[in-house]
Protein backbone atom coordinates (compact mmCIF):
# COMPACT_ATOMS: atom_id res chain seq x y z
CA UNK A 1 0.00 0.00 0.00
CA UNK A 2 2.93 2.57 0.63
CA UNK A 3 4.04 1.64 -2.65
CA UNK A 4 0.86 3.61 -4.02
CA UNK A 5 1.51 6.59 -2.09
CA UNK A 6 5.31 7.29 -2.30
CA UNK A 7 5.33 8.36 -6.05
CA UNK A 8 3.39 10.90 -5.14
CA UNK A 9 5.61 12.82 -3.24
CA UNK A 10 8.76 10.98 -3.67
CA UNK A 11 8.62 8.69 -6.60
CA UNK A 12 10.21 12.03 -8.74
CA UNK A 13 13.36 12.17 -6.39
CA UNK A 14 13.65 8.12 -6.19
CA UNK A 15 14.32 8.20 -9.64
CA UNK A 16 16.83 11.05 -10.22
CA UNK A 17 18.78 8.99 -7.17
CA UNK A 18 18.71 6.05 -8.82
CA UNK A 19 20.40 7.69 -11.87
CA UNK A 20 22.86 9.14 -10.36
CA UNK A 21 23.87 5.59 -8.58
CA UNK A 22 24.14 4.14 -11.96
CA UNK A 23 26.36 7.39 -12.85
CA UNK A 24 28.82 6.21 -9.70
CA UNK A 25 32.45 5.01 -11.12
CA UNK A 26 32.64 1.07 -11.75
CA UNK A 27 35.42 -1.01 -11.50
CA UNK A 28 36.58 -0.57 -15.09
CA UNK A 29 36.53 3.20 -14.54
CA UNK A 30 38.02 3.05 -11.68
CA UNK A 31 40.58 0.28 -13.45
CA UNK A 32 40.96 3.20 -16.53
CA UNK A 33 41.95 5.69 -13.77
CA UNK A 34 44.52 3.93 -12.35
CA UNK A 35 46.07 3.38 -15.64
CA UNK A 36 46.90 7.08 -15.92
CA UNK A 37 50.22 9.11 -16.12
CA UNK A 38 49.35 12.84 -15.69
CA UNK A 39 46.33 14.33 -13.58
CA UNK A 40 45.37 15.75 -17.13
CA UNK A 41 44.91 12.30 -18.53
CA UNK A 42 42.70 11.52 -15.33
CA UNK A 43 40.85 14.67 -16.00
CA UNK A 44 40.31 13.03 -19.77
CA UNK A 45 39.23 10.10 -18.35
CA UNK A 46 36.86 11.30 -15.81
CA UNK A 47 35.04 13.52 -18.59
CA UNK A 48 33.84 10.15 -20.19
CA UNK A 49 32.25 9.18 -17.02
CA UNK A 50 29.39 10.99 -14.80
CA UNK A 51 31.49 13.50 -13.98
CA UNK A 52 31.46 14.95 -17.43
CA UNK A 53 32.86 18.22 -18.57
CA UNK A 54 33.91 19.85 -15.00
CA UNK A 55 37.00 20.68 -15.21
CA UNK A 56 36.78 21.98 -18.43
CA UNK A 57 37.91 25.22 -17.28
CA UNK A 58 40.99 24.31 -15.22
CA UNK A 59 44.11 24.38 -17.68
CA UNK A 60 46.63 21.70 -17.13
CA UNK A 61 49.22 24.02 -15.63
CA UNK A 62 46.18 24.81 -12.53
CA UNK A 63 45.27 21.64 -12.41
CA UNK A 64 45.96 20.06 -8.82
CA UNK A 65 44.26 17.16 -6.65
CA UNK A 66 42.65 19.70 -4.40
CA UNK A 67 41.11 21.72 -7.45
CA UNK A 68 39.59 18.04 -8.38
CA UNK A 69 38.51 17.28 -5.10
CA UNK A 70 36.87 20.70 -4.62
CA UNK A 71 35.15 20.47 -8.10
CA UNK A 72 34.07 17.33 -7.82
CA UNK A 73 32.26 18.25 -3.77
CA UNK A 74 30.73 21.36 -5.61
CA UNK A 75 28.84 19.07 -8.24
CA UNK A 76 28.07 16.39 -5.40
CA UNK A 77 26.37 19.36 -3.05
CA UNK A 78 24.72 20.54 -5.95
CA UNK A 79 22.94 17.48 -6.73
CA UNK A 80 22.18 17.08 -3.20
CA UNK A 81 20.50 20.25 -2.64
CA UNK A 82 18.69 20.14 -6.11
CA UNK A 83 16.79 16.75 -4.82
CA UNK A 84 16.08 18.70 -1.27
CA UNK A 85 14.38 21.39 -3.47
CA UNK A 86 12.30 18.80 -5.24
CA UNK A 87 11.10 17.98 -1.45
CA UNK A 88 8.42 18.78 1.15
CA UNK A 89 7.19 17.80 4.30
CA UNK A 90 8.91 14.39 5.80
CA UNK A 91 11.05 13.67 2.96
CA UNK A 92 12.49 17.31 3.14
CA UNK A 93 12.90 16.84 7.08
CA UNK A 94 14.49 13.78 6.63
CA UNK A 95 17.34 15.77 3.72
CA UNK A 96 17.86 18.36 6.68
CA UNK A 97 18.72 15.56 9.17
CA UNK A 98 21.66 14.76 6.67
CA UNK A 99 23.28 18.06 7.08
CA UNK A 100 22.95 18.22 10.65
CA UNK A 101 26.07 15.80 11.08
CA UNK A 102 27.76 18.08 8.97
CA UNK A 103 26.66 21.42 11.03
CA UNK A 104 28.04 19.96 14.12
CA UNK A 105 31.31 19.49 12.52
CA UNK A 106 31.57 22.98 10.97
CA UNK A 107 30.62 24.21 14.88
CA UNK A 108 33.61 21.45 16.28
CA UNK A 109 36.18 23.39 13.36
CA UNK A 110 34.71 27.18 13.87
CA UNK A 111 35.73 27.09 18.03
CA UNK A 112 38.97 25.06 17.46
CA UNK A 113 39.93 27.85 15.13
CA UNK A 114 38.75 30.54 16.95
CA UNK A 115 40.76 29.27 20.39
CA UNK A 116 44.01 28.46 17.91
CA UNK A 117 43.69 32.01 16.73
CA UNK A 118 43.34 30.98 13.17
CA UNK A 119 42.15 33.19 10.45
CA UNK A 120 38.27 33.67 10.24
CA UNK A 121 38.14 33.45 6.37
CA UNK A 122 40.44 30.58 6.41
CA UNK A 123 38.25 28.78 8.57
CA UNK A 124 35.23 29.55 6.66
CA UNK A 125 36.47 27.94 3.50
CA UNK A 126 37.47 24.52 5.33
CA UNK A 127 33.74 24.47 6.68
CA UNK A 128 31.20 21.82 5.11
CA UNK A 129 29.13 24.08 2.70
CA UNK A 130 26.05 21.17 3.56
CA UNK A 131 26.46 22.27 7.08
CA UNK A 132 26.29 26.46 6.81
CA UNK A 133 24.24 28.34 8.40
CA UNK A 134 23.86 31.63 8.63
CA UNK A 135 24.91 32.40 11.89
CA UNK A 136 28.17 30.30 11.53
CA UNK A 137 30.74 33.13 11.32
CA UNK A 138 29.79 34.62 14.43
CA UNK A 139 30.96 31.69 15.97
CA UNK A 140 34.44 33.08 15.97
CA UNK A 141 33.88 34.95 18.98
CA UNK A 142 34.06 31.70 21.06
CA UNK A 143 35.14 32.06 24.71
CA UNK A 144 32.66 29.40 26.45
CA UNK A 145 29.98 27.22 25.20
CA UNK A 146 27.01 28.63 27.52
CA UNK A 147 27.55 32.25 25.73
CA UNK A 148 27.78 30.85 22.59
CA UNK A 149 24.71 28.50 22.93
CA UNK A 150 22.25 31.20 24.21
CA UNK A 151 23.90 34.42 21.55
CA UNK A 152 24.21 32.07 18.28
CA UNK A 153 23.50 28.27 18.48
CA UNK A 154 20.41 28.59 20.54
CA UNK A 155 18.99 29.75 16.96
CA UNK A 156 20.02 26.23 15.28
CA UNK A 157 18.42 22.95 14.63
CA UNK A 158 21.63 21.88 16.55
CA UNK A 159 19.87 23.26 19.89
CA UNK A 160 18.29 20.53 21.50
CA UNK A 161 21.49 18.42 21.27
CA UNK A 162 23.28 20.51 23.03
CA UNK A 163 21.82 19.94 26.61
CA UNK A 164 23.82 17.40 27.81
CA UNK A 165 27.65 19.64 26.35
CA UNK A 166 27.30 21.87 29.10
CA UNK A 167 29.70 20.14 31.52
CA UNK A 168 32.59 20.55 29.40
CA UNK A 169 32.15 24.10 28.87
CA UNK A 170 33.93 25.30 31.35
CA UNK A 171 37.25 25.48 29.31
CA UNK A 172 36.92 25.24 25.61
CA UNK A 173 40.50 23.46 24.77
CA UNK A 174 40.78 20.81 22.03
CA UNK A 175 40.17 18.13 24.37
CA UNK A 176 36.64 19.33 25.58
CA UNK A 177 35.87 20.32 22.09
CA UNK A 178 36.36 16.59 21.04
CA UNK A 179 34.49 15.95 23.81
CA UNK A 180 31.52 17.93 23.26
CA UNK A 181 31.49 16.73 19.29
CA UNK A 182 30.87 13.06 20.62
CA UNK A 183 28.46 14.45 22.69
CA UNK A 184 26.74 15.89 20.03
CA UNK A 185 26.81 13.22 17.25
CA UNK A 186 25.59 10.86 20.28
CA UNK A 187 22.36 13.23 19.95
CA UNK A 188 22.50 13.63 17.12
CA UNK A 189 21.94 10.25 15.64
CA UNK A 190 19.66 9.08 18.40
CA UNK A 191 17.06 11.33 17.29
CA UNK A 192 17.91 10.86 13.85
CA UNK A 193 16.76 6.92 14.47
CA UNK A 194 14.00 8.20 16.84
CA UNK A 195 12.89 11.01 13.86
CA UNK A 196 13.52 7.68 11.29
CA UNK A 197 11.13 5.14 13.35
CA UNK A 198 8.19 7.42 14.40
CA UNK A 199 8.02 9.23 10.47
CA UNK A 200 9.06 7.06 7.83
CA UNK A 201 7.24 4.27 6.67
CA UNK A 202 8.80 0.80 5.84
CA UNK A 203 11.20 -0.33 4.06
CA UNK A 204 12.60 3.05 4.24
CA UNK A 205 12.99 3.29 8.27
CA UNK A 206 14.28 -0.29 8.06
CA UNK A 207 17.18 0.26 5.65
CA UNK A 208 18.01 3.60 7.62
CA UNK A 209 18.28 2.10 11.60
CA UNK A 210 20.44 -0.15 9.90
CA UNK A 211 22.45 2.64 8.43
CA UNK A 212 22.39 4.56 11.64
CA UNK A 213 23.36 1.73 13.88
CA UNK A 214 26.65 1.09 11.62
CA UNK A 215 27.55 4.92 12.28
CA UNK A 216 26.60 4.46 15.73
CA UNK A 217 28.80 1.50 16.47
CA UNK A 218 31.58 3.17 14.19
CA UNK A 219 31.63 6.22 16.52
CA UNK A 220 31.41 3.20 19.52
CA UNK A 221 34.63 2.13 18.51
CA UNK A 222 36.40 4.84 17.44
CA UNK A 223 35.98 6.20 20.39
CA UNK A 224 37.37 3.41 22.65
CA UNK A 225 40.72 2.91 19.89
CA UNK A 226 41.40 7.12 20.66
CA UNK A 227 41.05 6.87 24.35
CA UNK A 228 43.43 4.84 24.46
CA UNK A 229 45.81 6.76 22.63
CA UNK A 230 44.46 9.79 24.54
CA UNK A 231 45.50 7.84 27.11
CA UNK A 232 49.50 7.49 25.75
CA UNK A 233 49.73 11.41 24.33
CA UNK A 234 48.27 12.31 28.53
CA UNK A 235 50.11 10.20 30.89
CA UNK A 236 51.78 13.13 32.11
CA UNK A 237 48.95 15.27 33.40
CA UNK A 238 47.44 12.75 36.17
CA UNK A 239 43.89 14.84 36.16
CA UNK A 240 43.49 14.78 32.30
CA UNK A 241 44.80 11.12 32.19
CA UNK A 242 41.92 10.53 34.75
CA UNK A 243 39.51 12.53 32.61
CA UNK A 244 40.59 10.52 29.76
CA UNK A 245 40.28 7.31 31.22
CA UNK A 246 37.14 7.83 32.72
CA UNK A 247 34.45 5.21 31.96
CA UNK A 248 31.10 7.12 32.69
CA UNK A 249 32.16 10.13 30.35
CA UNK A 250 33.25 7.36 27.80
CA UNK A 251 29.81 6.00 28.00
CA UNK A 252 28.26 9.39 27.82
CA UNK A 253 29.83 9.73 24.23
CA UNK A 254 29.04 6.28 23.28
CA UNK A 255 25.69 6.47 20.96
CA UNK A 256 22.86 4.29 22.95
CA UNK A 257 22.25 2.32 19.81
CA UNK A 258 23.51 -0.11 17.17
CA UNK A 259 24.65 -3.39 17.67
CA UNK A 260 28.09 -2.93 19.97
CA UNK A 261 24.37 -1.77 22.21
CA UNK A 262 24.05 -2.39 25.34
CA UNK A 263 26.54 -4.82 26.33
CA UNK A 264 29.83 -4.27 24.04
CA UNK A 265 29.45 -0.88 24.49
CA UNK A 266 29.51 -1.15 28.06
CA UNK A 267 32.56 -3.62 27.87
CA UNK A 268 34.45 -0.68 25.53
CA UNK A 269 33.42 1.81 27.60
CA UNK A 270 35.35 -0.12 30.55
CA UNK A 271 38.23 -1.18 28.06
CA UNK A 272 41.74 0.16 29.26
CA UNK A 273 43.84 -1.35 26.38
CA UNK A 274 43.87 -2.57 22.81
CA UNK A 275 42.60 -6.32 24.22
CA UNK A 276 39.93 -5.42 26.38
CA UNK A 277 38.65 -3.78 23.23
CA UNK A 278 39.64 -6.73 21.35
CA UNK A 279 37.41 -9.01 23.46
CA UNK A 280 34.18 -6.63 23.91
CA UNK A 281 34.04 -6.78 19.53
CA UNK A 282 34.02 -10.87 19.95
CA UNK A 283 30.65 -10.38 21.45
CA UNK A 284 29.45 -8.94 17.90
CA UNK A 285 29.40 -11.09 14.81
CA UNK A 286 29.17 -8.50 12.50
CA UNK A 287 32.52 -6.96 14.25
CA UNK A 288 34.40 -9.93 15.76
CA UNK A 289 37.72 -10.16 13.28
CA UNK A 290 37.31 -6.33 12.91
CA UNK A 291 40.45 -5.64 14.69
CA UNK A 292 42.62 -8.65 13.38
CA UNK A 293 46.14 -7.49 12.30
CA UNK A 294 44.95 -9.45 8.54
CA UNK A 295 42.52 -6.31 7.94
CA UNK A 296 44.20 -3.25 7.15
CA UNK A 297 43.66 0.04 8.05
CA UNK A 298 40.47 -0.01 10.43
CA UNK A 299 38.96 3.20 8.43
CA UNK A 300 39.00 1.54 5.15
CA UNK A 301 37.75 -1.73 6.38
CA UNK A 302 34.26 0.62 8.47
CA UNK A 303 34.49 2.63 4.76
CA UNK A 304 34.33 -0.38 2.77
CA UNK A 305 31.61 -2.37 5.12
CA UNK A 306 29.62 1.15 4.91
CA UNK A 307 30.02 1.09 1.18
CA UNK A 308 28.21 -2.43 1.14
CA UNK A 309 25.09 -1.16 3.01
CA UNK A 310 24.84 1.29 0.73
CA UNK A 311 24.80 -0.88 -2.03
CA UNK A 312 22.15 -3.10 -0.77
CA UNK A 313 20.34 0.17 0.59
CA UNK A 314 19.26 0.15 -3.64
CA UNK A 315 17.91 -3.37 -3.48
CA UNK A 316 14.66 -1.98 -2.33
CA UNK A 317 11.75 0.12 -4.20
CA UNK A 318 10.04 3.28 -2.89
CA UNK A 319 12.50 4.43 -0.28
CA UNK A 320 14.02 7.90 0.18
CA UNK A 321 17.15 6.10 2.17
CA UNK A 322 18.62 5.92 -0.65
CA UNK A 323 19.18 9.38 -0.77
CA UNK A 324 21.51 8.66 2.57
CA UNK A 325 22.86 5.75 0.38
CA UNK A 326 23.53 8.01 -2.76
CA UNK A 327 25.07 10.63 -0.50
CA UNK A 328 27.55 8.21 1.51
CA UNK A 329 28.53 6.37 -2.30
CA UNK A 330 29.39 9.73 -3.63
CA UNK A 331 31.62 10.89 -1.03
CA UNK A 332 33.54 7.40 -0.88
CA UNK A 333 34.08 7.85 -4.76
CA UNK A 334 35.28 11.27 -4.24
CA UNK A 335 37.84 10.40 -2.02
CA UNK A 336 38.81 7.11 -4.14
CA UNK A 337 39.62 10.06 -7.03
CA UNK A 338 41.52 12.21 -4.73
CA UNK A 339 43.59 9.36 -3.47
CA UNK A 340 44.21 8.31 -7.41
CA UNK A 341 44.99 11.52 -8.24
CA UNK A 342 47.52 11.94 -5.04
CA UNK A 343 49.56 9.02 -5.99
CA UNK A 344 49.77 10.12 -9.39
CA UNK A 345 50.71 13.67 -8.56
CA UNK A 346 53.51 12.29 -6.27
CA UNK A 347 54.78 9.20 -8.33
CA UNK A 348 53.06 6.23 -5.95
CA UNK A 349 51.91 4.04 -7.95
CA UNK A 350 52.68 1.00 -5.81
CA UNK A 351 49.69 2.59 -3.74
CA UNK A 352 47.18 3.67 -6.65
CA UNK A 353 45.08 1.14 -6.45
CA UNK A 354 44.47 1.39 -2.49
CA UNK A 355 40.31 2.86 -3.10
CA UNK A 356 37.44 1.50 -1.97
CA UNK A 357 34.81 0.60 -4.76
CA UNK A 358 32.12 -1.78 -4.06
CA UNK A 359 29.66 -0.82 -7.75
Amino acid sequence: MEGLYFNIDNGYVEGVVRGYRNGLLTANQYLNLTQCETLEDLKLQLSSTDYGNFLTNVSQDALTTSIIQSMASDKLYKEFNYLRDQLSGTSKKFMDYITFGYMIDNVTLMITGTIHSRDKAEILQRCHPLGWFDTLPTLSVATDLESLYETVLIDTPLAPYFKDCFDNANELDDLNIEIIRNKLYKAYLEDFKSFVMETLPSPSNDIMIELLEFEADRRTINIALNSLQSTASTSTDSDENENVLDSNLKSQLMPAMGKCYPIATHYLSQAKDFESIRAALNNVYDYKSLLDDDNGDLEDHFYNMEMILCKDAFTQQFTISTIWAWMKSKEQEIRNITWIAECIAQNQRDRINNYISVY
